[in-house]
């Protein structure tokens, strides 16, 4: 699964790096510790255009009158995406892409989570497959919000010794492809990265928390 990570990048970076047009009104960076239900970076292809606009992570299906009227969909299994009933509309015509500089998991020794933090070995941005939803409290009349979840895919060999499951992790030149400027094929793209893609190292127990901020959090330490 994907739980928690980190944005560093500034918007306009963000906005060149993946040649999209950013709204005014994206999420503040930086953030070492995003979490579930946050605001987050989101690429998607509308009206012609690849647009860099903030989502809701935590996908809501249509059928939910609140937004806590079910589990929190913060990660969709490439697996099971096609069959499921809350994501299976979106997979085919709503993906999307989070952007994020780092990401963290979790082994464990006895009772205590140690987390990892975990990056490109190419130091390039993450871009994480997503898909999203537009959502509206029924017979509200109230704001019309977007909601997005990261898709996830078994782990390769060696992400695998952190966790059983890994982000499905776009490379730049398939972005279009997954955002669907390019046709169809789209599925193809829901694999494990390449083994040599990521590199990770230990981080303070701080990050437990999800109230904890600041650079530190993505420091490395020996224990």
């Amino acid at each position: 699964m994907c739980g928690r990570f980190s944005i560093s990048l500034a918007p306009e970076d963000m906005s060149q790096f993946f040649e999209a047009v950013a709204v005014n009104d994206t999420p503040d960076v930086p953030n070492y510790n995003v979490c579930p239900t946050d605001a987050v970076h989101t690429l998607s292809y509308q009206r012609g255009q690849r647009w860099l606009a903030p989502m809701r992570w935590g996908f809501i299906p249509n059928w939910y009158k609140t937004p806590t009227d079910g589990p929190l969909l913060i990660n969709a299994r490439a697996e099971t995406i096609a069959e499921k009933p809350a994501f299976r509309i979106a997979c085919r015509e709503r993906r999307a892409v989070i952007i994020a500089s780092g990401f963290y998991e979790w082994t464990r020794e006895g009772d205590t989570r140690l987390p990892w933090y975990i990056t490109r070995a190419d130091a390039a941005p993450l871009a994480f497959a997503a898909v999203w939803q537009e959502w509206r409290a029924k017979g509200t009349g109230g704001d019309l919000f977007r909601t997005a979840a990261i898709v996830t895919t078994g782990a390769n060999a060696p992400m695998s010794a952190i966790h059983h499951r890994m982000p499905v992790i776009l490379e730049p030149d398939d972005v279009a492809l997954w955002l669907g400027e390019m046709g169809k094929g789209a599925a193809t793209l829901m694999r494990a990265a390449p083994d040599d893609a990521l590199t990770w190292h230990r981080v303070d127990k701080a990050v437990n928390s999800n109230r904890a901020t600041g650079p530190v959090l993505i420091e490395p330490v020996d224990d």
